[in-house]
This record gives structure tokens, sequence and C-alpha cells, in this order.
């Protein structure tokens, strides 16, 4: 900046910026139109020249039309015997102009419908491959939440709108110099005139797409709250609650209220933009009679022919549609950059670097180990974890006892490498897990977490989730059902391991909380190479006797297995080899139920509290 406030020659002025958005990312986006469909590309950059060249070939052969008719006229007044056979053929040759003006804009249109479908796919597509690169606490951000809504909502469309408008802006380019070549004959002042009348429309727009921008990306999270909104009220996991607490009239008087204070936004805006575009737009429309005009008066004084009236009138009312088109081009390019930016912006999230690449660990005996382990969750003013160590070797089972809240399903994800240490280290087989390469390491695990998912897919499939290796395996899916528990009431339902589950799609079934559990073990059991089996409360939903028959069958299954169980069941977590109990993230009792209970600390007072619920 100067001394004196204002840009310097090295410092980009407001209108400049505006300008240069204009462009920003249209290479970009020409680049995806292209790699999606080449073809259509190629189609849609002919079609455009086609439709850019042939209305000045249309207005010109009017003109010969008039002139043609005006001199046989002369010759018929004159009592001669004039031919119409050149009127014919100007007549004919127009009509073949304006039908191939037509097929032109057609084919723009087939083009543009051919690659929106297939562009808008392309970018979903690649907004859901870059969310399986990112990280667990990535998801658990509300910014990124943000980042992903935008780009969901509005940019998924924007690529071929950019591209669309460069096309036509290339057409109303051609179709300007074409008019102007004609134009100029006529003077030099009339071309100035019709690029000069649209530039206080262009300036109007370009401001208002980016206040329109400014309010897109202000009311992002506005916009999320209402899309949850939506599903609490519409969906069949939430349908029970809200009847019974009767909040269905409070969460909907909350989706009216954030309708109203985005919508009072939008109509300000909106009044603005419009009255703005009505009062510039007056000046586009006096300088287009005031031309109408200037030509008539020519006409008059025998400057120029009829013919050439009639020609400079259209091609001064065509030309300024072509300069209106071309403005309004350059503004909604402004603003597609803006809105592709949000696309962008979201592609080029930060994403890891991959680990390590280690296959199979150094000390296969060793089993894991924790190290002074402190974990953080993002955003959170306190520790999780809080210098764990521990050791389980193989064959051996921990269990995790611990309030809600303790830290329990922390550690595990830990384990998973869902989440990274921010202090110590998991070593697995004598390596420490950011050696391990990610694959490899979650293959050696088979885990079932507490809120673990219900797919609205086939009960197959919903068990062979667990391997993508064999998703759709049925003899694994069988193996796996068998140990999870779960082949006696899956053989009960109506098309056994190809019945739909789940509520959103025809002749779909729900299960029972405890038959869900079942499907969830399952899962856990079809990693056939998983020597640490993870189960994290899986039974919440049964009763304490198929709890523990589930967990004796369990004991059995895992063998030579690590095997770490998190229960609030003590009838059930005493069968473990280890037991630790955490509180507020760290270990504060470590043994086998023997041990533990000669204590006398906390597991002992929490085992004798519940056993003498079961008295």
């Amino acid at each position: 900046m100067s001394p004196h406030g204002s840009p310097t020659a090295s410092e980009p002025t407001e209108l400049t910026r505006s300008f240069l958005g204009v462009f920003r990312f249209s290479g970009r986006a020409l680049e995806l139109v292209w790699s999606t469909s080449r073809s259509l590309t190629i189609a849609l950059a002919l079609l455009t020249i086609a439709a850019g060249l042939l209305p000045a070939g249309v207005a010109y052969i009017g003109k010969e039309i008039v002139d043609a008719v005006v001199g046989a006229s002369r010759v018929v007044a004159a009592g001669g015997d004039a031919s119409l056979s050149r009127v014919f053929a100007w007549v004919a040759l127009e009509g073949v102009l304006v039908a191939a003006l037509a097929g032109a804009q057609r084919g723009l249109s087939l083009c543009q419908s051919l690659l929106r479908a297939q562009l808008g796919q392309r970018v979903n597509v690649m907004i859901l491959e870059k969310a399986l690169t990112l990280e667990l606490a990535q998801f658990e951000d509300s910014e990124f939440y943000d980042k992903l809504t935008r780009a969901r909502r509005e940019a998924s469309t924007k690529p071929l709108s950019l591209v669309t408008r460069t096309f036509g802006l290339g057409q109303n380019a051609i179709s300007l110099v074409s008019y102007g070549t004609l134009l100029f004959q006529f003077s030099p002042w009339a071309v100035l005139v019709l690029v000069l009348a649209g530039l206080p429309s262009f300036f109007a727009e370009t401001k208002f797409s980016g206040d329109a921008f400014r309010l897109f990306r202000w009311r992002s999270p506005e916009t999320r709250m209402q899309l949850y909104l939506e599903t609490v009220l519409a969906r069949e996991d939430h349908a029970k609650e809200v009847k019974l607490f009767g909040l269905g009239p409070l969460l909907l008087q909350r989706y009216r209220d954030i309708f109203h204070l985005l919508y009072g936004a939008d109509r300000k805006l909106a009044i603005r933009r419009d009255s703005w575009g009505f009062g510039l737009g007056l000046l586009g429309t006096l300088t287009l009679y005031g031309a109408y005009a200037w030509i008539a008066m020519s006409t008059v004084i025998a400057r120029i022919t009829l013919g050439q009236m009639t020609m400079y009138l259209m091609l001064f009312r065509q030309g300024q549609s072509a300069v209106s088109a071309m403005l309004s081009a350059i503004g909604g390019m402004y603003e597609d950059n803006l809105y592709l930016s949000t696309l962008y912006e979201y592609l080029e999230t930060p994403v890891p670097d991959a680990a390590g690449a280690t296959q199979r660990g150094a000390k296969p005996e060793d089993g894991i180990r924790f190290e002074q382990v402190s974990f953080t969750y993002p955003g959170a003013s306190e520790p999780a974890l809080r210098e764990i160590d521990l050791h389980i070797r193989p064959g051996q089972s921990l269990a995790l006892v611990g309030q809600n809240g303790s830290g329990k399903t922390t550690l595990i994800k830990l384990l998973t490498r869902l989440y990274t240490p921010d202090h110590g280290r998991i070593v697995l087989d004598g390596t420490d897990l950011r050696e391990w390469d990610e694959t490899a390491l979650r293959q050696r695990i088979g885990v079932i977490f507490q809120d673990f998912a219900r797919y609205q897919m086939r009960v197959g499939e919903n068990v062979g989730a667990g391997d993508v290796t064999h998703f759709a395996d049925a003899a694994r899916w069988r193996e796996a059902s068998d140990k999870g528990m779960a082949s006696e009431f899956i053989d009960s339902l109506p098309a056994g391991f190809d019945t739909q589950l789940g509520k959103w799609f025809r002749e779909g079934r729900e299960l029972s909380g405890g038959q869900w559990q079942k499907i969830a073990l399952a899962r856990a059991f079809m990693r056939s190479r998983a020597d640490i089996l993870v189960l994290d409360e899986p039974t919440a939903a049964m009763d304490a006797q198929a709890e523990a028959t589930i967990y004796e069958h369990f004991r059995e299954l895992a063998g030579q297995r690590i095997a770490i169980l998190i229960s609030h069941r003590f009838s059930t977590v005493r069968m473990a080899d280890q037991i630790i109990v955490i509180q507020d993230g760290r270990i504060i009792e470590h043994g086998d139920h023997t041990q533990l209970m000669a204590q006398e600390g906390h597991y002992a007072h929490l085992f004798t509290l519940q056993a003498q619920g079961y008295r």
C-alpha cells in the first residue's frame, strides 16, 4: 500500500483480483471436462465456433436479400422484366444457414446434457475418493464438514458450468468480431459504443457474484444443520424418539427458523442485485435505440442502402446481445471460479504421507506393547489417555474396565491406528505401529466397536464387510456367522443371507439389537488371518445368559490369538488373563481377577456392587 492507502503498482486492485478470478480455475475445469469425455469436448468446441460464426452470415445474407428485392422492385417500376432467381437463391442460402445454426444450438444442448451427467458423476467420485484418503480426526472436525458440505452441494455442477460459459464466451467473442467487422464499415464509433454499453452491468454483476459467494460460505454451518434436522425428522432410526418425546414440532420450528435466517439474507441480496441490474440495463437499452436512430438517419440521407440498414440494425441488436452474453458469461465464470475454489479447497485437503511398509514384525512372539502412550483428541483440552504402559503376549486375553469416557475405546482406536499417539509408542511384534503397512496391520485385527455400522445391504454383505477380499464369498459368510453364533437366526430369515436389511429399500427387514450384534460379531470373524480379536461392548443389547455364551464361545475360538474385551459385566471380565482398570485416561489397577479382588480396590468394589445386584 502507498502512504495514502491506495494500491501500489505491485499490489493488485480489487478489480484486478476480480478479473483474474474469472479465469483462476478455468484451465483446471477444462482439463477435468476433457478427461471426462474428449469426443464430447471436441464436439462442444466445434459447435461453439459454428454457432459463433453463423449469426453474422445470416445477417449479411439478410442484407443481400433486401438489396436484391429493392433492385428487382426498381426494375419492375421502370417497366422492365426483373428476375427473382437471385432473390430466391439468397433466401435459400439463408434458410440453410438458419437450419445449420439451429442444428449447432441443438448439438450444443445435447453435448452439455451428456457432459453434465458424466461430469457430475466424475466430481462426486473425486469427492468420495478423497474422503477415503482422510484420517478419522478430519471427519470429527466441524470445519472439515463445512468444506465437504460446500463441495457436495454446489461445486459438483460448477466445472461444466465454467467450461460451458468459457465456450459461450468464445462463441460470443467470435460473433462479436464478425459483427464488429461488418459494423466497422458503417462507423468505428458504432463498434466502440456497442462494447462500452454493457460494462456497467458487468461490474455490478461481478460484485454481486462475489457477495453471493461470501453469503454461501457464511451459511455453510446453518445449511449443514438443516440437513441434519432433515435426517432426524425423516429417518427410521430417529423416528421412535422423535415421536415418543414429541420432538417433531420443536425440531421442525428450528428448521423453519434457519430457513427464515438464510432467506432474509438471500432476499436482501436478490433485491440489491436486481435493482442495480435493472437500472444499469436501461443504459444498454438507451444505447440500442440511440444506435437505431443513428442508422435510420443515415439511411434517410442515403448514406447507406435499405439492405445495409437492415443488416446494421440486426448486427447492432445481436451485437449488443453478444456483448451482454459475454459480460454475463464473465460474471458467471467469476462466480463459478469462486464456487470451484470450494471443490479444490476440499480436494487439496492435506493427507498424511503413507507411513511404514512393514508386513511382518521383528519379534512375532512379543505381542503388543504400549509404552508411555498419551493421546489428546484434536480440539480437546484434556488427554484421553495418559502414560499407558501395557504388554499383551500372544494367546493372552485382556479385559478393559472403566467408566464411560475413561479411555477404553480410545486405546483400541490407537491400536488400530485410527489415531496416532501424541507421546510414547505402540509396538506390535517388536515393530512400532508407525512402521507397519496400514493394510497389513488391519488385516491382523478383527474388531467390533460398540457403535458398529448397520449397513442397509443384504445379510451376507453385512457379514462380508469384515473382509473386503471375501466380501461376496458365501462360504466365508457361513463360516463367520457360525463363529459369531448368527447362523441360527439368519437361516430363519425369508431369504437367508440374501435378505435385505434395514427399511430404506423394498422388502427390507429390521433386526433386533441382539441380532445386529451377532451380525457384527460374525463380521469380526470374517478376517481369518486376524490374530488380534477386539470386542468393544459387542453384547450390550444381549441378556446376561446370551452374553456369557457368546464370550465362552469367543474364548474357545480365540486359541493362540490375542483377545481384548471391553465390557461392563464382570462375570465376563473375570475370565480374562489380564484386567486393567482405566480412570481418567490412566491405568489405576492391573492384574487378574484374583489379584484385583485381593487388593480390595476399585475393581473389587465395582465387582461386589454388581454381584449384589444379581442376588
